[in-house]
């Protein structure tokens, strides 16, 4: 937030999150409070013109529901407050999940690929379901520019999400038999892709990844962790029960497809419009990551 308060066409940031901000410009103000509160009232008095929305829960967890109230709730609330403060320009931050996975789907996955996240994987069906409202809030408000950016998983210094905590794991398990593509994005490239296309206010929905991709095998290499492969009926048996027990919270046996069909999106959209090329590889994202923590 910092850089991008430091541009000469930005006079004013402001933050929202649910956790304090130990921000220092003085082009910044933070507001400490839940996206699903009412933000509208603050957007006017402070005059904003463009919002990225980057809010969401990754991990789910065993409450679905709660998780809905926060991505779709928050999505609903972000939509109500830019819709009353007359903003010109929304920039939502979504993600390739919300093509699949699934057996047989031609690669890569471009902007016009078919939308059909994996049935039970709770996350990709939230980002589906915003896009779904952003959609439906684009043909009442034809004034409003919008930009969605589908991203793969974002791994760098400052990530904490799956990707990264997966990787800190000694050992993994995987499908016996797969061997899927994966792609990554560094945290520095996606700041880049976002500044470039909130400052431009560039319209349109376009995917956002590091070039490459990497096989789970290299992942689990390159991570220093070793990886057990089970065959899948047995693999979605074992994840199944232990998630209904309560035993692990990494998810239900949905979430197998990613691990086990290629995931893998086609920047070349993005590229095209803004110019945009990341500086980072996924392997040279996910190793930058694993230097960072030590691995």
């Amino acid at each position: 937030m910092e850089r991008l308060a430091a541009a000469e066409d930005v006079d004013l940031v402001v933050a929202f999150d649910a956790r304090p901000m130990p921000l220092d410009h003085p082009k910044l103000v933070a507001f400490q409070q839940d996206i699903r509160r009412p933000i509208a009232h603050i957007l006017r008095e402070h005059g904003i013109g463009a919002v990225a929305h980057l809010a969401f829960l990754l991990r789910t967890g065993h409450g679905d529901e709660s998780a809905r109230q926060a991505n779709v709730g928050g999505m609903a609330q972000v939509l109500s407050g830019c819709e009353a403060a007359g903003v010109s320009h929304l920039l939502y931050l979504s993600s390739t999940t919300v093509y699949g996975p699934h057996a047989g789907d031609p690669q890569p996955y471009t902007e016009e690929s078919p939308v059909r996240p994996v049935r039970g994987v709770h996350y990709a069906e939230h980002k589906a379901a915003t896009e779904r409202m952003l959609a439906a809030f684009a043909a009442d408000n034809p004034d409003t520019s919008l930009t969605v950016l589908r991203c793969c998983p974002v791994v760098g210094p400052h990530s904490d999400n799956f990707a990264t905590q997966s990787l800190r794991r000694l050992m993994l398990v995987r499908v016996r038999g797969a061997d899927p593509q994966m792609q990554f994005i560094h945290e520095d490239d996606l700041q880049d892709a976002l500044e470039r296309c909130l400052l431009r206010q560039v319209p349109g929905v376009f995917n956002v990844a590091g070039e490459g991709a990497v096989a789970f095998s290299e992942m689990v290499r390159v991570a220093g962790s070793r990886s057990v492969a089970l065959p899948e009926p047995l693999l979605r048996v074992l994840t199944q029960v232990s998630w209904a027990l309560r035993l692990q919270s990494y998810g239900s046996a949905s979430g197998l497809a990613m691990v086990r069909w290629s995931w893998v999106a086609s920047i070349a959209k993005l590229t095209r419009e803004t110019g945009f090329r990341p500086r980072y590889t996924s392997r040279e994202a996910l190793k930058a990551s694993l230097l960072v923590r030590g691995r």
